[in-house]
């Protein structure tokens, strides 16, 4: 393994012994490509390729009935197959790109579903199936979906999301401003930022607006400790780490990239150590919401691997190693 800081090894290890679902392995394997482990990021591809569904869906397990999550996936196994030159590989990214384009259940405005036994929309799709759209070349499609949910999940007076829709009743199955939803939101807008063409660059400030507010948003909530509540406006729910680590990712990717001034830093860092003071000696993420309901603190796949992505994202724009 080329990490070589104590902490991050530790985090990356605990990852590597968590049982995952779809969207967990996906979140894993993009951690290791950013981070340029490039054969642990190749061997976490092919167990999503192993656990592909005959519709598509890449890194099922059993009983799974996501709709979006599995595209989490499919930048990791994009690069895999290039890297290999593996047909396998390939089929395997194309199968769960038809998915999305094709077969996915969706509204009548085209937005994809995010789960296959209800018609719900929720803000954790912005990360699970656009970036794979937009790093795929379907740049097009991947802003019409991030334009579908935000249509029904935006809240322009508090500048956050709301966590989940229901179109057939037409009502939010839960209105809560969840903060790792929101974090979801925004690293999924900064990973299809980077991904879109020169030639798309119009969509590309919009969705860089996009972003600007959500960051902007969830930092109005930002507590003193550099970390947020679990839904961030509601100081009775938990105080929660991943959304720490999510928003500092989404900073300092935009900082490097030029569509985040450099002022934002200080916030990230604030946050990206507090993110570290919660890891424990056994590399476990604490205070992040936890598997397998993701409604009380503890640790997560997600969590460590967004530990990682922090990390990458902070090395990439020069931060110091904590």
């Amino acid at each position: 393994m080329n990490i070589h800081n104590e902490t991050m090894r530790k985090v990356a290890y605990a990852l590597l012994a968590m049982q995952r679902h779809s969207w967990e392995q996906g979140t894993a394997a993009q951690a290791f490509l950013e981070l340029g482990e490039e054969e642990l990021e190749i061997v976490t591809a092919y167990e999503a390729v192993n656990r592909q569904t005959p519709d598509g869906r890449l890194g099922v397990t059993y009983g799974g009935t996501a709709i979006t999550d599995p595209s989490a996936n499919g930048e990791a196994v994009l690069y895999a197959a290039q890297r290999t030159d593996d047909a396998k590989l390939r089929a395997a990214a194309e199968k769960q790109l038809l998915w999305l384009l094709e077969k996915a259940p969706r509204t009548a405005e085209g937005t994809l579903h995010h789960t296959a036994d209800a018609p719900q929309i929720w803000v954790d799709s912005f990360y699970m199936a656009p970036p794979f759209l937009a790093v795929a070349g379907y740049g097009a499609e991947a802003v019409r979906q991030i334009e579908g949910f935000r249509a029904l999940l935006w809240d322009p007076e508090a500048k956050l999301f709301h966590h989940r829709w229901d179109d057939g009743t037409q009502t939010y199955l839960r209105a809560a401003f969840w903060g790792v939803g929101n974090g979801w939101a925004a690293a999924g807008l900064a990973r299809v930022i980077a991904a879109l063409p020169l030639s798309m660059s119009a969509e590309r400030e919009r969705l860089i607006g996009y972003a600007r507010e959500v960051i902007d948003g969830c930092l109005v909530h930002l507590r003193s400790d550099g970390l947020f509540h679990d839904v961030v406006d509601d100081c009775a729910s938990f105080v929660e780490t991943n959304l720490a680590q999510m928003l500092s990712y989404t900073i300092f990717r935009g900082v490097t990239a030029g569509w985040l001034a450099a002022s934002y830093l200080d916030k990230a860092r604030r946050m990206r150590e507090a993110a570290h003071s919660k890891v424990d000696a056994h590399g476990l993420v604490q205070g992040v919401c936890a598997a397998p309901a993701f409604d009380s603190p503890g640790f997560a796949p997600e969590g460590q691997a967004f530990f990682l992505l922090m990390e990458a994202a902070a090395r990439d724009v020069g931060e110091t190693p904590l």
